[in-house]
């Protein structure tokens, strides 16, 4: 099988506007700050310009190679729920592991707590779910070489 890397980064770009957008956006309309950007920014030393590069560049190219040629095989269901799955993998090493490095807390315990890890994994599955459906299935290898 023969992973689409330009439609998986399509996905994961357009997955990553779409989060995006709902931390800036919708998130504060329900009392949250959610500054993805700011907070990598922050937690690196690189301000907020340079954390939102990191941030896009994550979701457009390195969770989306990451995805299809290391955990797609291994996912269940359909390419839309095998994004999903991811999305929860990534909103997982989010809360336990970058959160607490970023001084937010376990699940986001200091920045909000629930309200905010939840907020989290629905951004986080809106991005697997738009990466998978987007990224859809791999193609046999003789029929990828034969669209080229």
């Amino acid at each position: 099988m023969h992973p689409n890397i330009g439609k998986a980064v399509a996905g994961g770009f357009v997955g990553t506007v779409l989060m995006t957008a709902m931390m800036y956006f919708v998130a504060p309309m329900m009392g949250l700050k959610m500054d993805v950007a700011g907070m990598l920014g922050s937690m690196l030393g690189i301000g907020w310009t340079l954390g939102m590069l990191m941030h896009v560049v994550n979701g457009t190219i390195i969770f989306p190679v990451i995805y299809l040629f290391a955990l797609y095989s291994w996912l269940p269901g359909s390419p839309t729920t095998k994004g999903s799955a991811w999305g929860v993998v990534l909103w997982l090493v989010a809360q336990t592991v970058v959160m607490p490095l970023a001084g937010a807390g376990l699940f986001s315990a200091a920045m909000g707590g629930m309200m905010a890890a939840a907020g989290s994994l629905v951004g986080h599955l809106i991005y697997g779910a738009t990466l998978g459906a987007i990224a859809g299935e791999p193609v046999p290898t003789h029929l990828a070489s034969s669209h080229a």
